[in-house]
C-alpha cells in the first residue's frame, strides 16, 4: 500500500529529495505522494522530521 503524507507536513522537502521513485511533489500546503508511483519503500518516512509520511 502506498504511503500518504498527513497534515503534520511542514513542507521541508526532505521526503521528496529522498524518494527513489520521484513520487513526491509539493502540493497545496503540504507535500503529496503519487500512489501509482510509490514503491512503498519507506525512505520518505525515515527522513521526515515530523513523521508525516505513513503507510496509508
Amino acid at each position: 500500500m502506498a504511503y500518504k503524507i498527513s497534515d503534520d507536513c511542514i513542507s521541508c522537502g526532505a521526503c521528496a529529495a529522498e524518494c527513489p521513485a520521484g513520487a513526491i511533489s509539493e502540493g497545496d500546503g503540504k507535500y503529496v505522494i503519487d500512489a501509482d508511483a510509490c514503491l512503498d519503500c519507506g525512505a520518505c518516512a525515515s527522513v521526515c522530521p515530523v513523521g508525516a509520511p505513513a503507510e496509508g
